[in-house]
């Protein structure tokens, strides 16, 4: 598969257009099995029907409650204006990319200036400001999508790769950004040949919708990022092993995505749930870790799953048998806050120091 993002099934990123916006159907891949079944008479049906948007009421007041508690940054602008993202082949070196990437950065900036889009045109100088970003991939066009490096990758033996939750758009990048930078310091700081990737690879759903409450976008999501992590592999020294590191709904795409053995520990956290009744039914050979900060709204979401909606089991609960991890009194947003213990513990799982106690557990 060759990069870029004007033909999806081409990119070396995977941040097309093709993919990551559909609402699909919510229903769960082969072989992953949780939360409600239900079938039998037609009674049993209307039943199901009337829990079903029950449930559906639930978890949609529980999400509109979270959002008055913790806003969402900035609104996503569907609309705004764009030059094509750049092209590649699938064997495109990462400076070339980050080259050409940066020009497509800058064009966009003048796009939006053009248009008369001033919030977006700033956010866009923020992402450029320093002048030394590494794009992977960028599209600025719509809700827009990203994947940014950080540290150096070609010689990087241990390389984290963030997937995001809902609400995480061009326009609301900073802070997803930030948690990036975070965790990379943290990492360099003992481990020097140590990198972030930072991908913002699929349409992410809006807190406050019925998308953030089936795994249509993760499915599409899921679909771009198994073969990009592929690629990455490639990009990073020889050897390397790379950590994906699953936020809030990005856990529900990580739980999708069918890794290879250079991927080594998969890590949800803030997870609504994944789908999935147990670890051992995720598409990974990777250890698969779960943690949720005392401070995190999202453990009073229901964790059930009913005709497609919802995510089913606890990624914390013992039942799914995931490796816990200490992720102190961290809220939904703080997980990579410096100087935190969720982001100490994450950095020890990316670089496998975690103590033995929290290793064999689970």
């Amino acid at each position: 598969m060759a990069t870029g993002t004007t033909t999806r099934s081409k990119t070396g990123t995977g941040t097309g257009t093709g993919t990551g916006t559909g609402t699909g159907t919510g229903q769960l891949p082969t072989g992953i099995t949780g939360g409600v079944c239900v079938s039998g008479a037609a009674s049993a049906t209307g039943r199901a029907g009337s829990g079903r948007g029950r449930l559906l009421r639930g978890l949609l007041a529980t999400l509109v409650a979270a959002a008055v508690v913790v806003p969402v940054s900035a609104a996503a602008s569907p609309n705004v204006p764009a030059p094509a993202p750049a092209t590649f082949s699938e064997d495109t070196a990462p400076g070339i990319r980050y080259a050409a990437n940066a020009a497509n950065l800058t064009e966009a900036i003048r796009t939006a200036e053009d248009a008369d889009r001033p919030g977006r045109a700033a956010r866009l100088r923020a992402m450029w400001a320093s002048g030394a970003a590494q794009f992977l991939a960028f599209d600025g066009r719509g809700k827009g999508r990203a994947v940014e490096v950080f540290g150096e990758l070609e010689s990087a033996d241990r390389v984290a790769v963030l997937v995001p939750g809902s609400d995480t758009t061009l326009d609301t990048y900073e802070r997803f950004r930030a948690g990036a930078v975070s965790l990379q310091q943290r990492l360099q700081a003992e481990h020097p040949r140590s990198a972030v990737v930072a991908w913002l690879g699929y349409d992410t759903p809006g807190t406050v919708s019925t998308t953030v409450l089936s795994a249509g976008r993760a499915d599409d999501a899921a679909a771009e990022l198994a073969p990009f992590l592929n690629r990455l592999r490639d990009m990073a020294a020889p050897g390397a092993e790379l950590s994906l590191l699953c936020h809030s709904y990005g856990s529900v795409v990580c739980a999708r995505t069918g890794t290879g053995p250079a991927v080594g520990d998969m890590v949800l956290f803030g997870s609504p749930g994944t789908g999935a009744g147990s670890a051992r039914e995720l598409p990974t050979g990777a250890r698969v870790w779960a943690g949720r900060g005392s401070g995190d709204w999202i453990g009073n979401v229901p964790h059930v799953r009913l005709g497609g909606i919802g995510f089913g089991t606890d990624p914390v609960d013992p039942a799914f048998g995931a490796r816990l991890f200490a992720a102190g009194s961290a809220g939904h947003s703080d997980y990579l806050k410096p100087g935190t213990e969720s982001l100490d513990s994450l950095a020890a799982i990316v670089l496998g120091t975690t103590p033995a106690s929290e290793a064999d557990h689970g």
